[in-house]
């Protein structure tokens, strides 16, 4: 997995997505797999099933059947690393600006950033919290949602889930406004 740092892997994305999560980088393991959110004790995959986004409790190896339901996924920063915190605050603030390049061409009507320390850095938004943003990007309404790292401990897997559903909750609920 060591060989693995410093690696990119690829977007799950396209064009007018109802929600696009965004991971703050891929770690090791997600690099040595080229898959997100890839490591075992990683919890996104279990919320995004418990909050009603899938029908069933998907494996990163099936990530591209998101596009199927309307979701994607990116990264703030390409580069692998062991922890998120291995990222300077120039690298997290580049990878805003690639986003937005991405949100302006793609348009997804939601970005679902997991990671509030990560949004508020790359963002300049200090004082954002987690649950959605009054500002959009490029046009794309914005969510901040826990990191679901095995690390982020004090999330725990059900308040996790209930965070990932709020944001389905609105997303369904825009949906219906249309």
């Amino acid at each position: 997995m060591a060989a693995a740092g410093g690696g990119e892997i690829d977007d799950v994305l396209a064009p007018g997505l109802k929600v696009l999560f965004c991971g703050i980088n891929p770690g090791l393991y997600s690099g040595a797999t080229g898959l997100h959110f890839a490591r075992p004790g990683n919890r996104f995959w279990p919320a995004l099933h418990a909050s009603g986004f899938t029908p069933r409790r998907f494996r990163p190896e099936e990530q591209r059947e998101l596009l199927d339901l309307g979701l994607g996924i990116t990264n703030l920063a390409s580069r692998t690393t062991a922890r998120a915190d291995e990222l300077s605050r120039d690298e997290l603030q580049r990878g805003a600006l690639v986003l937005t390049e991405k949100l302006a061409r793609h348009r997804p009507r939601w970005l679902a950033v997991v990671g509030i320390t990560a949004f508020r850095t790359a963002f300049g938004r200090p004082k954002a919290t987690v649950g959605p943003q009054a500002e959009p990007i490029a046009e794309t309404r914005v969510w901040v949602l826990p990191n679901p790292s095995g690390l982020n401990a004090h999330w725990t897997p059900t308040a996790l889930g209930g965070e990932f559903r709020r944001l389905r909750v609105a997303s369904e609920a825009e949906d219906h406004s249309q």
